[in-house]
């Protein structure tokens, strides 16, 4: 009788499987059997692409005459560590019994690579069935659909396409420009810090992800603190102070002159006070109500969690580097608490939505929001949410948005407190979507005193609506509106009319200063490589350009964590602020000064636009993998003959000044402590 065998990514998965089809059989070594079936698992990669001596053992030895190395045929080989468990997968791929095989690796690009590897090193060809588990949860019963709905392998092969190009793409740029930089430069380098070798590890994205950090610091450095003074009014609006600001618009007698720091300023501190001092003459000193705008605004719940919105958020609630967020969610993924993590996508399928009510019910039993899953299922709310913006078939490649199962929730007592706090913040998203918009009443109010106009604005939240799930944010909105909830200040506001006189209590200055760049910390970065290179913290236009992005959402983490391992980035663990080292900017100007392309994120981005464009069938392997070799020929040729060693040593030394200084200062605060 003929067998199916179902292969697994890791061990944990391949036991949700089991339980699934109810495999109860022996346990081998490496897969469990019954009489029906078998399952068996990877160990995340068994098969690996084999270093350039593996082609030819004189390539062991890095020489500028053996580059560019372009191989016409990629070698493969099984890792050392994991051999065991490949030659036990091999045997059961191509053990005559065995009629069907349902890959059940990740569903994405990095899952699919891993099967095709192994398949292609077990030289299982086509006499078996093969057919794709695609699932987006490891629930039993999105376990059973998969396996009901899988599509044959064949379906996937654009996508294998893909992972293998990005492989090739990775290793070429790495081995070739690492030693191709390294051979050149790598000895100034090494003469300059005193050490005795040193390698310059570059490669498609992680050189890239340098580049931002590095400018991002030294446009902080270079940056020159500018004050300006600003003129504010306290205005007695029945019986409260309310801060008015000065501005110099039409009418006023400083419009456009050069003592303006923009139009809400002074340059100097005497100018703003001959500006107070004038205003202040006037008796009684009056505020004129000239306008009042009224207008309600509402503010929609946002998208869904992917993969780079988690790691941000994750990052600014619980300081936790990108790379620790992924594993904390891929844990509640193997728990079946939540759906698949590595996705790109912040909206729902059609299909989910559907049978979204199933997710809500779960969390009825989850103390922290079972009184909104409740309200939300006595409403009826989550019946519309087909027609909303939170469902677009379109918008998901491979997986949808992060969301609770509503399943799984025994694993609950077992999780870690950041574990149950990411859960809490993944179900609040979630669950938000189902309610309705917040409603604020804003008002602005633009005054005259002595032929000069103040302008102050407020923000009173009205109706909650979807806030009361996800928490309320204070502060000012983008129009510098200042929120209050005091809603008996908003009955005041409407006595207000045109024409009305307002006490002024006084006039003052207020000093501030221009600010620098902030620093990426590991949450932005991670949204700024999903956005090409920069973080922009609008949600709607994040959405609008995603996918552009440099990396995926399942490399992001690991390339950051590898920046922070090999010395050329500081992650603080506390702020989870990111920084360059000193090595990382002698690194980034040598890349500056020969491969600058390697820098550039719109560059890195159009190579991982291609990769989906394989994804989709819309150009061919041999298109993509032409280009990618006339690229690597180009730049290899382009740095050979380069002769800027010379004018390199400057710009060490700007760098180590900087670090040298940081260090002597260090010194000092130590020998005032001690």
């Amino acid at each position: 009788m003929s067998k199916s065998l179902y292969i697994a990514e890791k061990p944990s998965v391949a036991r949700e499987f089991a339980k699934a089809l109810k495999i109860q059989g022996r346990g081998g070594d490496g897969y469990i059997e019954s009489p029906e079936a078998v399952v068996t698992w990877c160990v995340g990669h068994l098969v690996t692409m084999s270093y350039p001596e593996a082609y030819d053992p004189s390539l062991k030895r890095w020489s500028l005459d053996t580059l560019p190395f372009l191989p016409k045929q990629f070698k493969y080989e099984v890792i050392d560590s994991v051999k065991k468990q490949f030659e036990t997968v091999k045997a059961l791929l191509n053990r005559e019994d065995i009629g069907t095989i349902y890959v059940c690796t990740d569903s994405g690009r990095e899952g699919e690579y891993i099967y095709r590897l192994v398949d292609q090193m077990a030289q299982v060809g086509d006499k078996k069935k093969k057919k794709r588990v695609w699932i987006d949860s490891q629930t039993e019963e999105e376990i059973l659909r998969g396996i009901k709905e899988a599509k044959d392998l064949s379906a996937y092969d654009h996508l294998a396409d893909a992972a293998y190009l990005r492989a090739k793409e990775d290793y070429l740029m790495g081995i070739n420009f690492s030693r191709l930089l390294t051979l050149k430069y790598g000895p100034s380098i090494s003469g300059y810090l005193h050490t005795k070798w040193t390698v310059l590890s570059v490669g498609r994205v992680m050189t890239c992800v340098l580049g931002m950090v590095v400018r991002r610091e030294r446009e902080i450095r270079a940056f020159v603190k500018t004050p300006f003074y600003r003129v504010l009014a306290r205005i007695d609006v029945r019986g409260k102070d309310v801060e008015a600001e000065w501005r110099a618009v039409e009418g006023s007698r400083y419009e456009k002159t050069p003592v303006l720091y923009k139009e809400n300023g002074f340059k100097k501190k005497e100018d703003a006070q001959a500006l107070v001092d004038g205003l202040k003459k006037q008796e009684p000193c009056q505020a004129a109500v000239e306008q009042i705008e009224r207008k309600k605004e509402k503010k929609n719940p946002p998208l869904l969690f992917n993969l780079a919105e988690l790691q941000n958020e994750c990052s600014r609630r619980f300081k936790l580097s990108p790379d620790e967020t992924l594993k904390v969610v891929q844990e509640l993924y193997e728990k079946k608490l939540v759906t698949y993590p590595r996705t790109d996508a912040r909206v729902l399928s059609s299909a989910v939505a559907k049978e979204i009510r199933k997710n809500i019910e779960g969390l009825r039993h989850v103390p922290a929001v079972a009184p909104f899953a409740d309200e939300i299922l006595q409403s009826g709310s989550y019946t519309a949410i087909g027609r909303s913006r939170y469902v677009n078939d379109k918008q998901i490649t491979d997986h949808y948005a992060i969301i609770p199962t509503g399943q799984g929730l025994s694993a609950l007592k077992s999780l870690s407190a950041v574990g149950a706090g990411i859960y809490e913040v993944i179900a609040r998203r979630f669950l938000s979507v189902f309610y309705p918009a917040a409603v604020y009443q804003k008002i602005s109010l633009q005054t005259e005193t002595g032929g000069e106009r103040f302008f102050a604005g407020f923000k009173v939240l009205m109706e909650e609506g979807y806030l009361k799930v996800a928490g309320l944010p204070k502060g000012p909105d983008k129009d510098g509106a200042e929120e209050d909830r005091d809603k008996g200040f908003l009955e005041l506001l409407k006595t207000i009319r045109k024409g009305m006189k307002l006490p002024v209590k006084d006039i003052y200055i207020k000093e501030g200063e221009t600010t620098p760049p902030k620093r990426y910390n590991s949450g932005s970065m991670i949204l700024a490589m999903e956005n090409a290179g920069q973080f922009i913290e609008d949600e709607e236009l994040r959405a609008m350009i995603r996918g552009s992005g440099i990396g995926t959402s399942a490399t992001r983490a690991e390339i950051l964590k590898k920046l922070v391992t090999i010395r050329y980035l500081d992650l603080n663990k506390k702020t989870q602020i990111i920084t360059p080292t000193q090595l990382g900017e002698m690194v980034y100007d040598v890349v500056d000064s020969s491969l600058r392309s390697l820098l550039k994120p719109e560059l890195t981005a159009s190579w991982e636009k291609g990769l989906s464009y394989v994804a989709e069938g819309s150009i061919t392997s041999e298109e993509y993998m032409e280009k990618l070799e006339r690229f690597v020929t180009a730049w290899t040729e382009k740095v050979r003959y380069l002769n800027n060693q010379w004018m390199l040593r400057e710009k060490y030394d700007k760098a180590a000044a900087y670090y040298k200084k940081g260090k002597t200062e260090k010194r000092k605060m130590n020998d005032k402590i001690h």
